[in-house]
């Protein structure tokens, strides 16, 4: 029997989902599928309900509907239930699980691209204050980084999402983020600032603290102007994409049976489908 799986959107056309699930079902010779399905945030309810007798075991979720999907989900890990989020999805006999696999990637993608990052848990700068962030915020927890700095364009946001987390989240003011580049050693962007097509992230790294490890979430283009600012500056820059590709590794084996590796090979992948795009 074919395993089925799949990503789910509105829109969905951008989704690098497929090519990445669809390397690892060829490498390991499943027969199994994984396709993009366009749902809209009314027929959400109805996708859900029918996605078993449809034959898949689960899928990805994407935006919108990474919040609403919690309350079809039987089961939810600690991680979805403290992010408020899911974004994978699958069956266990017959109940809905729900995950959230962000801050797993997130941390997956530093320990391999800057080993040792965390060594240095003083203090943390995250920029953002929308989806993504909520799950770095959960992973540097579980890291027990001992001082996290929010800043957003919206302070009231900022100010909403750390009081929901509790514990060492603080919040300042967008316009003081190059002094607080100071105080770090890691420097996480969440915004879409930087990405093709967004505006230019303004930021100034000439006074980070030797070994600040810089993440830019951002990967289309690979490397931002963030990520060249801090080579310039000897820093530690790690792109976003092994965040997307350590993201998929729980799905795959929860869906699949086997818990795939993210290669050179795949990475090599997904760089020429973004530099064609």
């Amino acid at each position: 029997m074919t395993l089925k799986a799949c990503v789910i959107g509105w829109p969905i056309e951008h989704s690098r989902s497929p090519l990445i699930h669809g390397h690892w079902l060829g490498l390991h010779g499943i027969d199994g599928s994984y396709a993009k399905k366009a749902v809209s945030p009314d027929d959400l309810k109805k996708f859900i309900s029918s996605m078993c007798e449809n034959g898949f075991a689960g899928c990805n979720v994407t935006v919108p509907h990474k919040e609403t999907v919690l309350k079809f989900a039987g089961q939810s890990d600690e991680a979805a239930r403290i992010i408020g989020a899911a974004n994978t999805l699958w069956f266990d006999k017959g109940v809905l699980h729900a995950s959230n696999t962000d801050g797993y990637g997130f941390l997956a993608n530093l320990d391999e691209r800057a080993p040792g990052w965390d060594e240095n848990r003083s203090c943390a700068l995250v920029l953002g204050a929308g989806g993504a962030s909520r799950a770095i915020l959960h992973a540097l927890g579980s890291r027990s980084f001992r001082d996290v700095i929010l800043v957003n364009r919206t302070r009231s946001r900022a100010e909403a999402l750390a009081a929901h987390f509790k514990g060492a989240f603080r919040v300042a003011d967008w316009e003081k983020r190059n002094a607080l580049v100071g105080e770090c050693a890691l420097l996480v962007n969440t915004t879409t600032l930087g990405m093709t097509g967004q505006p230019p992230l303004e930021l100034d790294l000439s006074n980070a603290a030797e070994g600040c490890v810089v993440n830019d979430l951002v990967y289309a283009p690979l490397k931002t102007k963030l990520l060249e600012h801090a080579n310039d500056a000897g820093l530690r820059g790690v792109d976003g994409l092994g965040m997307l590709l350590h993201q998929a590794v729980p799905g795959f084996e929860k869906w699949f049976g086997v818990r795939p590796e993210v290669s050179s090979e795949l990475r090599e992948l997904v760089i020429a489908d973004i530099e064609t795009a």
